[in-house]
């Protein structure tokens, strides 16, 4: 699997897994060999979709997951998904604005600064497959508030074809502000019951197809283990024997 995107790798694999909230079941699982999960967000949503037989799902992930042709898939399967998204800028860091400060205006197709000015569509292009249209004003030079905006001549603000996608997601994720809580609730204690039981070691196995069984075999573990703890063992033998 590659590490750090900087061409390097090592042997490993990676483990998706959708846990429901409730009953803190694994509904959906599955390894792979890539280092990251941006592109997996649709893929394990609708494998949980599928398991639990529901017509609308709600999906809690890490900004790990975060991409937004992954966000316009989810939606285009009917599933909710609330993931916040990486913090890729520097320019709050450094003190000046980000984006969240410049306000889109749907009615003009313009963005508004803080300082009142309109940011117009100047420039259209296509980038790893995803429509980009950029916005900037050319007052910016003798802007007052230069300094605590951009370094460059004029700020530019880039906006995604669907970005009003991602901005109802993150109004969803402002409005349920214990969202990542109930994520690390959910899905962190499944992990650490996982590796508690495999000893904080290797998966015993090679080759992908090999780890995906052994994973399979710990999460039926941990799920026959969690249906006996909320409903018995006696009712979990009747429920088979139906």
């Amino acid at each position: 699997m590659a590490t750090h995107g900087k061409g390097t790798g090592l042997v490993g694999y990676n483990l998706l897994a959708a846990v429901d909230a409730g009953s803190h079941i694994v509904v959906a699982h599955e390894v792979t060999n890539l280092g990251h999960d941006r592109t997996q967000l649709a893929n394990i949503g609708r494998q949980a979709k599928d398991a639990t037989g529901v017509e609308d799902l709600t999906v809690l992930a890490d900004r790990g997951y975060f991409s937004g042709a992954e966000v316009l898939a989810c939606e285009k399967a009917g599933i909710t998904p609330i993931c916040p998204k990486p913090l890729t800028s520097g320019a709050r860091a450094e003190g000046r604005f980000g984006k969240p400060d410049f306000i889109y205006q749907p009615d003009s197709d313009a963005y508004r600064c803080p300082a009142g000015e309109t940011l117009t569509k100047h420039s259209t292009s296509i980038e790893n497959g995803l429509l980009l249209n950029r916005y900037w004003s050319s007052n910016c030079r003798q802007c007052s508030l230069k300094s605590a905006c951009t370094p460059s001549n004029e700020r530019r603000v880039t906006r995604w074809e669907h970005e009003h996608i991602l901005e109802a997601m993150q109004d969803r994720l402002d409005r349920m502000p214990n969202a990542m809580r109930i994520r690390r609730m959910t899905v962190e204690h499944v992990f650490g019951t996982m590796k508690d039981w495999m000893g904080r070691s290797h998966f015993q196995t090679r080759r992908l197809k090999n780890v995906g069984t052994e994973m399979s075999l710990h999460v039926l573990a941990y799920n026959i283990k969690r249906v006996i703890a909320l409903m018995g063992a006696p009712k979990l033998i009747a429920a088979m024997r139906e």
